[in-house]
């Protein structure tokens, strides 16, 4: 079974052009290059060209030892006393993390959580385009989620292999999310994000990653205490 928490991240291969087998990228690694990413972005919709290791591990939170080594892994391209091109080093990270794909999410579950996945604008400026979105409750089937058209989640192998959707999200109750998951998986779909608040099995070959908020919500809250207890760190 391939099961990653909310604490780790697939991690991605990054393409060697000289032939030689693709290197893998440690799983903090790979957090943190999206937030790089993140940071570029946003010096580019400014017009920065060029940016140092200092001003881009300051915007991303994270000291510039960290990122030297972060992208190392995918290639050095800062050049002393000049920087790092912001642009080519955006689709560099790009490329690494697999944002260069072609990513179709169909969400299961059109309740309020689906609902607002779905409607989110972040998704596809960042390479995620939303296909589908289904439901059990007739009722909502057949509704509209912004420009998506809920559909039956009995027919949901026959919209994910017409909408080529290749990675699904799962926003159900604990009690139907192992079977719609199992469903999911033998229709295809090696990609799986999950709200339900149940661990799922996969086999193996499937990258299923796990959101619980009310687990990240109890973290937060223990580091919280940390911080007004005096002496003890955050």
């Amino acid at each position: 079974m391939t099961s990653l928490d909310s604490t780790s991240q697939p991690v991605p291969e990054l393409p060697d052009a000289g032939g030689t087998p693709p290197k893998q990228i440690p799983p903090a690694a790979v957090a943190r290059l999206t937030l790089y990413l993140r940071a570029l972005n946003t010096l580019l919709a400014e017009g920065v060209e060029r940016v140092s290791s200092e001003s881009l591990a300051e915007a991303s939170g994270v000291s510039s030892s960290t990122l030297r080594k972060d992208l190392s892994h995918v290639g050095s391209y800062g050049t002393r006393g000049v920087g790092y091109e912001v642009q080519y080093l955006s689709r560099h990270i790009a490329a690494a993390l697999g944002l260069t794909h072609d990513w179709k999410v169909a969400i299961v579950g059109a309740g309020n959580l689906g609902k607002a996945l779905a409607r989110y604008g972040g998704f596809e400026s960042r390479g995620f385009d939303v296909v589908a979105i289904f439901d059990a409750d007739q009722m909502v089937v057949g509704s509209e989620v912004g420009w998506l058209r809920v559909s039956d989640v009995a027919d949901l192998e026959t919209v994910l292999h017409r909408t080529g959707a290749n990675m699904v999200v799962l926003a159900l109750p604990a009690a139907v999310a192992q079977g719609v998951c199992d469903r999911v998986v033998a229709a295809g779909v090696r990609s799986v994000l999950s709200f339900a608040p149940v661990m799922l099995q996969v086999p193996e070959g499937v990258n299923l990653r796990k959101v619980d908020m009310a687990t990240e919500l109890q973290i937060l809250a223990y580091h919280a205490q940390r911080a007004q207890t005096p002496g003890q760190p955050a």
